[in-house]
């Protein structure tokens, strides 16, 4: 491209003025330019011209010369990219001005500072002029210096927004990459880099720090040992200081610990004399006591004796009175009972005369009644009714013979029905037995265990499980899932027949688990569980030859197998196995038993399941169970199952059949029972018609009889006289024996009373001295106990006095003697050692005795011993070696704790200026929305900004005027290209208005907008830039004639590209 020449609008006032604007630019040989040259205004520019004619490249030039990369324009790999093709070097320079107060270095550059970046195949050259042309410097420092002065980071999207920067910024959707342009625009992203750069550096000097403190941690281990050392030494000298002081306190101890046992005797030697007078007193009363008490008792006696004699012969009357009145009582009570006897004859032969004369009257009474003629007509009458009743009788026989043989039919035939309905219970019974022996077979068939006790035993195993750990040992059972047979299933049923019960029991190894085991069963319904104590810890039993039974046949532990060393004990202990024997048959099971005699035999079983033993000489044999086993052990089920499945169908077809034949019997006698009954009706009316003749009979026979005995009335009459006359002379003697009886028992209670008048008479008379003698030896018994007590207590206590009380007098006395000799020797001892007067300066013993002084002296000896043998050097040499390496790190120890200070001081500004930073972000985020809405609001448009600082994520929200439902687009890219440029060009000048820089520039803002939105933008834009005040470069391929023209808008149009 040849030279470009940019046409200018004509300007109005004068634009104002500022330090950093940039007020010319000129390129040479840079990009598509040979030479071009732009003279900008310090307010709102802009500069058109048609695609490719070299637009951007006045951006990318600014970037150049303010020191920014190739890569950072993103224009080109490397500053040689940016030479003219056919072109050896590439210029580019930039007139800033500086003038006013933010001028940079005035004094130097004066008004106007240049910059020219000179860009070689092979180098880069900056160089720095004043106004006058002059060079001033080549240094990059001094450019960065600048740039920082003016705040101008043309890599800050906000100052500089490249062609590239503006495509991807409207093109991003992406909310992190609007976060970053956010955190760029804003320098927060600087500021946050500043700040890890120093929390950095911070770290790596308080790891120097640390070094250094570790550098002089041996220096510092070695005074503190010596410091330890030394306060060891100083305690050393304590411990011997206070070694000296106890030995002093022990000699005394041992002198002043005598003064206290004498002064402990002393008290006793008092208490012991003062019992001698109280002693004595005891004595002396006991003395008086027994003495008057012998005198009382011997006046007792005398008065007793003295009684004695008067009362002897009134006792010997008194006795002889005693045995009379008891004679006389005695023969009393005979004549009593005597007269009661015969009074009792008397009586029954007095009744006997009035039944006599009742019935001599009841004779007389029926001769009156009885004729002659009433005879003769009885007679024909019997013998008639004589004739019926044996007619009728023949008739009862015959029905009586009848229903006779068909009540013995009928028994029959209901024996028979009977018979039948047992055999169909029994068959249905033995049907349902067989179906049950079915169902357990099928259930081992899928679980063996179940053969030992059914679904019980599966719930009792659960339960087993879920409280297996509160077991010592797990309980082993069913025994019989721990056995299996040798040979076959030969033998099952006998097995299960000899040892049936055990093979359902559980064995367990104490009471505690016994008891654990027993309500496991209840939780699980198994109320009738067998349950064995049995030692786990005992070893599988080995059996002597001799203790076996002596045969050819196997023994029921000879045909089992079991892994488990408890089972075996269990089944030769609890069960006998060994003991017992199988046989094939019944006949040869006898024999075993019963004829043979084998020791050791307990029983035997056939394999049929009989039972046969002998105890002593009864024999017995037992058939098998009615309920018959199935063998449990059996391995062959299915055979079983199926031979029990054949078994069944026929017993049920002989079921079918019984019911069959019962239901034709059973009508057979319901017509017998209606035959029985017909008959039985009508013997019932054949007998009532015979006992009512036989009756009649009977009354007929009555009356003739008493007409026989008519004739004999006049001779039972006389007899009967006879016999009452007789009766009543009986009755007069036995009355005169009565008299006689009666007359005895008068005199003999008059003797019986004469005898207890004399006797209460001699009685009262003897009565005040008998009880004067009872008297006198009671008292004579009370004296003699106070007597023999009063002289128990004289004795003890005279006892007391000699073996005691003296005798401890005595011992006392020695004792202080002895203590006295030992209390000279003791003080002797003490006085070589120290003076007692020292004692009161070493503070006494404050309560200590001689055995703990002791005890605290030989402690401390021990540790003097130890602790001296620990350290050789001296104590003055350990101070001097400890104050010469502390002055030798005293100075490096305030250098590194200053150094310590001053880090924890940066930390902590670093941290204030965090928190600040962090604050500052906040406020920047709502500042930001706030701005963001403002600028929005002028086309009608609301809209939020969100920003999250932790997941480093910035989203824009918008919300449309014509979208009626209120619904918020949360990505711009939903809306059209127009409005989305639009909605960015908004977030731009928000953040332009959160940025400071002298200057700005923005290529291609406009480039997806709509005529209607780049015209708004254009002059939001154009009102922006006049109202922030900074320096604005607009850079557009459109058409910009809807800006007004001003004096602070100046528009420069850029040549089209020549051919």
């Amino acid at each position: 491209m040849g030279d470009s020449r940019v046409f200018a609008e004509p300007r109005g006032n004068p634009a104002r003025s500022g330090a950093g604007v940039v007020s010319r630019i000129r390129l040479e040989n840079f990009m598509c330019h040979s030479s071009l040259e732009i003279e900008f205004g310090d307010w709102v520019n802009f500069i058109t011209g048609q695609n490719g004619s070299g637009k951007s490249a006045i951006l990318t030039a600014l970037c150049i010369a303010f020191g920014s990369r190739a890569r950072g324009t993103q224009r080109a790999s490397s500053l040689k990219d940016f030479i003219k093709t056919g072109c050896s070097y590439a210029t580019v320079l930039v007139q800033i001005k500086n003038h006013g107060e933010d001028a940079f270095k005035h004094e130097s550059y004066g008004d106007l500072i240049m910059i020219e970046r000179r860009i070689t195949e092979s180098s880069s050259l900056i160089i720095l002029k004043d106004h006058q042309g002059k060079k001033v410097s080549n240094r990059k420092d001094e450019l960065r210096e600048l740039v920082e002065h003016f705040n101008i980071d043309v890599e800050n999207p906000c100052v500089i927004m490249s062609q590239d920067k503006s495509r991807e910024f409207l093109h991003s959707g992406s909310d992190k990459d609007k976060f970053k342009f956010f955190f760029k625009a804003t320098l927060l992203q600087q500021v946050s880099e500043l700040l890890q750069n120093i929390r950095t550096e911070l770290s790596a000097a308080n790891e120097i720090v640390d070094e250094l403190e570790s550098s002089i941690r041996p220096i510092i281990r070695e005074l503190d040992e010596l410091r330890n050392k030394i306060k060891a030494m100083e305690h050393v000298e304590e411990i011997a200081q206070e070694v000296q002081h106890l030995k002093k306190k022990l000699a005394w101890s041992w002198v002043y610990d005598v003064d206290r046992e004498i002064q402990e005797q002393n008290v006793k030697l008092e208490v012991l004399k003062e019992r001698i007078p109280t002693c004595q007193t005891r004595i002396d009363k006991y003395t008086a006591l027994v003495d008057e008490l012998k005198g009382l008792l011997a006046s007792k006696k005398a008065e007793i004796a003295h009684l004695m004699e008067k009362t002897s012969e009134a006792r010997k009357l008194k006795d002889e009175l005693q045995h009379c009145l008891s004679a006389a009582t005695k023969d009393k009570l005979e004549l009593e009972g005597e007269y009661s006897r015969e009074n009792n004859m008397v009586r029954k032969l007095t009744h006997r005369v009035k039944l006599l004369e009742q019935q001599i009257h009841d004779i007389k009474e029926q001769y009156k009644r009885n004729t002659q003629a009433e005879v003769s007509k009885i007679e024909e009458q019997m013998k008639k009714l004589q004739n019926e009743v044996d007619i009728a009788h023949t008739n009862f026989t015959r029905l009586q013979e009848e229903e006779l043989s068909m009540s013995e039919k009928l028994s029959v035939a209901r024996n028979a029905t009977n018979e039948m309905s047992k055999e169909i219970d029994e068959n249905e019974r033995k049907y349902r037995e067989l179906h049950s022996q079915i169902r357990q077979l099928q259930q081992r068939q899928t679980n063996r265990v179940t053969a030992f006790g059914g679904e019980k035993v599966l719930r009792l195993l659960k339960s087993i499980d879920r409280h297996h750990d509160k077991f010592k040992s797990p309980p082993i059972g069913p025994i019989g899932a721990h056995v299996t047979l040798v040979n076959g299933d030969i033998w099952a049923l006998a097995v299960d027949c000899a040892i049936g019960k055990l093979l359902d029991a559980f064995i367990v190894t104490n009471h505690k688990d016994s008891l654990l085991l027993r309500a496991c069963s209840r939780e699980a319904n198994y109320h009738d569980l067998q349950i064995i104590i049995y030692d786990f810890s005992r070893c599988r039993l080995k059996i002597p030859n001799n203790s076996l039974p002596v045969t050819n046949h196997p023994t029921t532990l000879s045909v089992l197998h079991t892994e488990n060393p408890t089972v075996f004990n269990v089944l030769v202990d609890m069960g006998s196995a060994e003991r017992q024997v199988l046989v094939q048959d019944y006949e040869v099971g006898k024999s075993v038993a019963f004829d043979q005699r084998i020791p050791n035999l307990k029983e035997v079983y056939t394999s049929d399941g009989y039972k046969m033993f002998s105890r002593g000489s009864v024999q017995t044999t037992l058939p098998p169970s009615r309920r018959g086993r199935t063998g449990r052990l059996c391995s062959a089920v299915d055979d079983q199952i199926y031979s029990i499945q054949n078994e069944a169908s026929k017993v049920k077809g002989h079921v079918q059949e019984c019911k069959g034949r019962k239901r034709v019997s059973e009508e057979e006698l319901r017509d017998m029972e209606g035959q029985l009954h017909s008959a039985k009706k009508r013997r019932v009316s054949e007998e009532r018609i015979l006992t009512s003749k036989q009756i009649a009979l009977q009354g007929m026979k009555d009356a003739y009889a008493a007409e026989q005995n008519a004739a004999a009335s006049e001779t039972n009459v006389e007899e009967l006289l006879k016999e009452i006359s007789q009766t009543k002379v009986e009755i007069q003697g036995k009355e005169l024996i009565q008299e006689k009886i009666r007359v005895k028992m008068t005199a003999a209670e008059e003797k019986a009373n004469d005898l207890k008048i004399s006797f209460k008479d001699l009685s009262d008379s003897a009565r005040e001295d008998i009880d004067a003698i009872e008297k006198a030896e009671r008292e004579l018994l009370s004296t003699e106990e106070k007597l023999q007590s009063a002289e128990a207590e004289k004795v003890h206590y005279e006892g007391v006095m000699h073996n005691k009380v003296l005798h401890d007098i005595k011992e006392a006395e020695a004792e202080c003697e002895k203590l006295q000799e030992k209390r000279q020797e003791n003080f002797r001892k003490a006085s070589i050692i120290c003076p007692e007067c020292e004692m009161e300066a070493l503070g006494g013993f404050a309560g200590s005795t001689p055995e703990q002084l002791s005890a605290q002296l030989s402690r401390l000896k021990q540790r003097l011993q130890h602790e001296s043998q620990r350290y050789t050097e001296s104590i003055d040499d350990l101070r001097a070696l400890y104050d010469k390496k502390e002055r030798k790190i005293l100075t490096k120890r305030q250098t590194y704790a200053a150094l310590r200070e001053k880090l924890n001081a940066c930390q902590k500004a670093l941290d204030l200026r965090w928190c600040k930073f962090q604050r500052n972000a906040m406020l920047l985020k709502r500042q930001l929305t706030w701005q963001f809405n403002g600028h929005l609001r002028k086309k009608g448009i609301s809209g939020h900004i969100k920003v999250d600082y932790e997941q480093k994520v910035l989203s824009v929200e918008v919300k449309m005027p014509q979208d009626a439902s209120g619904t918020t687009v949360r990505d711009i890219r939903g809306l059209s290209g127009g409005e989305r440029s639009f909605s960015t060009l908004c977030f731009a000048l928000a953040l332009h208005e959160m940025t400071e820089a002298p200057f700005r520039a923005m290529d291609e803002f406009d480039v997806f907008m709509d005529a209607v939105s780049r015209k708004m933008s254009l002059e939001t834009l154009v009102d922006f830039a006049v109202t922030q005040g900074s320096q604005w470069i607009f850079i557009t391929p459109h058409d910009i004639s809807m800006v007004k023209p001003g004096e602070r808008v100046r528009k420069q149009q850029i040549a089209a590209p020549r051919g």
